[in-house]
């Protein structure tokens, strides 16, 4: 992975490249790649980063490079966009030249590209042997569309040994596609690859129609724009083909996230705790709910918390509801081996603001180790998120905000969890429900809008109070040790070690 880099998102027409484009190029990781809408431009910007790439010295990182593009016309097309960049960028360049690379049963047409650098730009062809004896950063373009990708990665893959760095850019070509599975393996910390997503939305949010506008000479308007996005979805064969040309969602990824037979086989026999606030519980003083509350902790809670290992680290997620939804708290402990066992979970429904805080930091207080804890901040769970933070410090309680970009970062490595047998949860019909909630929608694993159950009680509330426990299971905050320094009365009293330690010279 590279290191942490500027993100651009405001457009400015004076700028050459668009915020996305940028991001692109910022990125100097190892591996990278791009799931993205049609015509987007990232393979121009590719274009332009080569160049850069190719007309540097060595000792500034110069290096060989190598398009790798589905046909002959995408291979034409970028070292035409390599060549106007050079020109612009005023870097000394030979013109394309032509070249026959001669293979084990046919001769192949290159195109190259030459600095004064010594470097250069080449587009070859998509078959695998073509990387063999070379060195230097490789592009692999549209790569969803080549025949042989996991052959042709391979080899390129090869290159890195010696400091070399993989660009691989696509629209999707259905879910089953390599390139989609290196996109879920990478989101789910399986493989190091760092992950752009551009759909048609975020390009346009970017400035992309803008662009267009602007180098059309037309006058940009919000409806234009919209009349615009709409003709071509409009025009595909399908929604199915429009959501993976324009939205990055590759066909055939809807229906359940995590199967269930997957779920059944992660869980095991310990309880789900349901505590429902009634209409005469809630109009109780304060200080009858508090005891009232208190003596359902100490008959529920405190047998489970103090059978928890006092050697393991654990950690909390809750999804937060009052009325409507409800407030679900998940702790879970981290086991020598790694694994993430769900000990108990707690429902909490129509519960006052303040007994949901009491039951919160009842548990939080037992937790041995207590590490880290992601809490839903959305709405009124704010109040709750935020009483935490300040009860047990920034360091280990995040206030989460729930976003698209917060489910395709942790996500893929929830369901890598049931997938790898990393994870276990409680044997409960409701909770395996709730995580059966979980769609693909347009590319981004989460709940549907409205209640998930045939009862409409519920919103698959324990399915997000468990991806935030397993997420603060990876943002564990270190405890510091410490000795309390002795007092000057109790350095100064000859009856103790302290006097002998100061004589010896240890000080303080």
């Amino acid at each position: 992975m590279g290191a942490a880099l500027a993100i651009y998102k405001d457009y400015d027409p004076n700028d050459v490249l668009l915020p996305y484009q940028k991001n692109w190029m910022a990125d100097d990781s190892i591996l990278k790649l791009a799931e993205k809408s049609r015509r987007t431009g990232l393979t121009w910007a590719e274009a332009a980063d080569q160049v850069l790439a190719a007309s540097s010295s060595k000792a500034a990182g110069g290096t060989n490079c190598y398009y790798v593009g589905s046909n002959k016309e995408m291979a034409v097309e970028f070292i035409d966009a390599c060549s106007m960049w050079a020109k612009s960028f005023n870097k000394a360049a030979s013109a394309i030249e032509e070249e026959i690379f001669e293979d084990e049963d046919k001769d192949i047409l290159t195109f190259t590209i030459r600095f004064a650098s010594g470097f250069k730009i080449q587009a070859l062809s998509s078959r695998p042997s073509n990387m063999r004896g070379r060195q230097g950063n490789v592009c692999i373009d549209e790569a969803a569309f080549h025949d042989a990708l996991d052959e042709l990665l391979k080899a390129a893959l090869a290159l890195t040994m010696w400091g070399s760095k993989i660009r691989i850019i696509s629209t999707h070509n259905g879910v089953e596609n390599l390139f989609n599975e290196l996109i879920e393996d990478s989101r789910s910390g399986k493989k190091d690859y760092s992950v752009h997503r551009i759909t048609l939305d975020d390009a346009c949010e970017m400035g992309l129609y803008k662009r267009i506008c602007q180098i059309q000479k037309i006058q940009w308007t919000q409806e234009g724009e919209d009349e615009w996005k709409a003709g071509l979805r409009k025009n595909t064969a399908s929604t199915e083909d429009a959501e993976e040309e324009y939205d990055c969602v590759p066909k055939q990824g809807g229906g359940t996230y995590i199967s269930r037979a997957l779920r059944e086989s992660r869980m095991h026999d310990v309880p789900v705790l349901r505590y429902s606030g009634t209409a005469e519980f809630n109009l109780w003083p304060e200080h009858l709910r508090q005891a009232e509350m208190l003596a359902w902790c100490e008959v529920n809670l405190k047998p489970l918390l103090d059978q928890l290992n006092p050697n393991l680290r654990h950690v909390l997620g809750e999804d937060f509801g009052r009325s409507g939804d409800l407030t679900v708290l998940t702790p879970m402990t981290i086991s020598q081996q790694l694994r993430r066992v769900v000990p108990f979970m707690v429902e909490l429904h129509n519960v006052p603001f303040k007994q949901q805080e009491q039951v919160l930091f009842y548990i939080c207080d037992r937790l041995p180790r207590f590490s880290a804890a992601k809490l839903d901040a959305r709405g009124n769970g704010q109040y709750l998120a935020e009483q935490a933070k300040y009860r047990y410090g920034v360091n280990v309680v995040e206030e989460v905000m729930l976003s698209q970009s917060w489910y395709l970062d942790n996500m893929p490595k929830f369901k890598a969890a049931f997938e790898d047998d990393t994870i276990l949860i409680p044997r409960d019909a409701d909770v395996a429900d709730d995580i059966g909630a979980l769609q693909v929608i347009k590319g981004v694993p989460k709940l549907p809008d409205g209640k998930t159950d045939a009862a409409k009680s519920r919103h698959g509330d324990a399915a997000i109070s468990l991806v935030m426990a397993h997420a603060a299971s990876f943002d564990l905050a270190s405890p510091i040790e410490w000795t309390a320094a002795p007092s000057k009365t109790e350095r100064d009293n000859p009856d103790n070690d302290y006097s002998s330690l100061m004589q010896k010279g240890g000080g303080w």
